[in-house]
């Protein structure tokens, strides 16, 4: 039996020709031990090849040509405000996550850069202040998105509300009229209705200077402009005073709800002209959601980009939106269909999300004990109780039915954990974004998103367990090791050992 929940908030602590194109992806392979490809050709070699090469390539987890061999980004820590690059494992390969690890170790660490792979200088870094709302905005938790690519461990941008990267000062991009291309990653799994979640082309002054002044891709479910079909997400176009799913800013039967945990997500654009593809990252080819004129609407033909790159906010510096970037690029010229469905099979066999810790995995069936990491600690249900929104808490270890949780599997690895003695399941109560706030209770199962966890392996044996409503990880508060502390949710640290890793038993 647990005693009444200690509620103490103590301090947390610091913790190609088209022909050629195609053949490229023919002789991809999976990636080797190093985290290269074999024979590989990647995205912007890809693109290259069918004539419209990367202006921009943005990547936290890859490097996105055979032959880059340098930083993919730098993070910050909060101990000593030192900086560092983590560049990849080798030429062509994925990020060298046990440099950010190390550095990292016991203090926490924001990615400040975010580097430009394509030579031309167009890094993104904090983004300033706007028209819509003030800055410097915030920098990305570097371990909030932990994910694997080939098996090995690597980090996406986690993006919360208020958080943003930006480059005013570019080089390359299109402007005006301009044909260009764009594709990213995301996380199709977190997201949100705010303003607006774009990676893409935008305006040099921050502020919203007119129809027709971006070309970005939008990625969440707002419906005060044009949607699609379902409840979101959607995969759109941000063209500034507008999110477009189609010709105009209204329903588009043909844009689907589209959810993958890894979706790859195109817009492209060139004189009147204008597309959205979309499909799933780890497999499958691209769909296409339209393809045919700009909007109708006076601004929008001809367009009159202005070649800034943004991700994380709108053109104005609206930074209401939530998602996660993994990668993505803009291109010189409109591609072909051809060539994206080249770069779609280079990202499927990339393989993200393919083993290793920090991409899920097979949790064990049946009931189980989970013990915290940082105290030895059981969760339970207080007080042994069946009621709804009874506390979580942590307990010394005694096999009770409170303290015997199973998972039960959902979709895109996400699932419920429902608790022996009540048959309800582990959740943030009132379906709360916030971090910080000791409110991890059990309910009826419902489906809901603030219900459903996803486990993420851990090398130790241990499992972190991420909400999907909030994109945060299940913490024992404060780190507390005392009888009775409450759970809560906060920012994912993804280090084996911590208040955030339990060792089912």
């Amino acid at each position: 039996m647990s005693s009444i929940p200690i509620r103490r908030r103590p301090p947390r602590p610091v913790a190609a020709s088209l022909t050629a194109a195609a053949a490229t992806v023919l002789a991809l392979g999976t990636p080797t031990a190093t985290g290269t490809a074999s024979a590989a050709s990647l995205p912007c070699d890809i693109y290259a090849s069918g004539g419209t090469p990367c202006v921009a390539a943005h990547s936290t987890t890859r490097a996105l040509y055979a032959s880059y061999n340098g930083s993919l980004y730098q993070v910050r820590r909060s101990s000593d405000n030192t900086t560092r690059d983590i560049g990849v494992l080798s030429a062509g390969g994925v990020a060298d996550a046990a440099a950010q690890d190390s550095f990292c170790a016991g203090t926490s660490c924001v990615i400040t850069i975010i580097y430009d792979q394509s030579g031309r200088g167009n890094n993104l870094t904090q983004a300033p202040g706007g028209g819509a709302a003030g800055g410097p905005d915030n920098l990305a938790n570097a371990t909030a998105a932990p994910t694997t690519v080939g098996g090995h461990k690597a980090y996406g941008v986690y993006v919360a509300a208020g958080t943003g990267y930006r480059n005013d000062r570019t080089n390359g991009i299109a402007t005006g009229d301009q044909a260009e291309g764009e594709y990213a990653i995301f996380d199709g799994t977190h997201y949100n209705g705010g303003c607006c979640f774009d990676y893409g082309n935008a305006e040099t002054s921050n502020n919203d200077t007119g129809n027709g002044h971006m070309e970005a891709i939008y990625f969440g479910n707002i419906k005060v402009w044009g949607y699609g079909t379902g409840n979101g997400p959607w995969i759109m176009a941000d063209l500034e005073n507008g999110l477009f799913s189609g010709v105009n800013q209204h329903y588009n039967a043909n844009d689907p709800t589209i959810n993958y945990r890894y979706t790859t997500a195109v817009v492209k654009g060139e004189p009147n002209h204008w597309a959205i593809r979309g499909g799933n990252a780890q497999s499958g080819s691209l769909s296409t959601f339209y393809n045919g004129a700009r909007p109708n609407v006076a601004g929008y033909n001809p367009m009159h980009k202005e070649g800034a790159i943004i991700l994380g906010i709108g053109g104005d510096n609206s930074k209401g939106s939530a998602g996660t970037f993994y990668e993505g690029v803009m291109t010189s010229g409109y591609p072909t269909d051809a060539t994206e469905d080249a770069v779609q099979a280079s990202i499927t066999a990339a393989g993200y999300g393919s083993g290793g810790g920090g991409g899920g995995g097979s949790f064990p069936s049946g009931y189980h004990q989970l013990i915290a990491g940082n105290d030895g600690l059981c969760l339970d249900v207080y007080g042994n109780t069946s009621s709804a929104g009874a506390a979580i808490d942590q307990w010394s270890c005694n096999g009770q039915s409170n303290q015997q949780f199973q998972f039960v599997p959902g979709s895109n690895g996400f699932g419920e954990l429902q608790a022996q003695n009540s048959g309800q399941v582990i959740a943030v109560a009132n379906g709360s974004t916030a971090q910080g706030s000791p409110d991890i209770v059990q309910q009826a199962r419902n489906g809901a998103a603030s219900s459903m966890w996803k486990p993420v392996a851990q090398s130790d044996g241990s499992w972190s367990l991420q909400n999907q409503n909030s994109g945060l990880c299940l913490d024992v508060y404060g780190a507390g090791s005392n009888q009775g502390q409450q759970l809560d949710q906060w920012p994912c640290k993804n280090a084996a050992g911590s208040n955030q890793d339990f060792t089912p038993n």
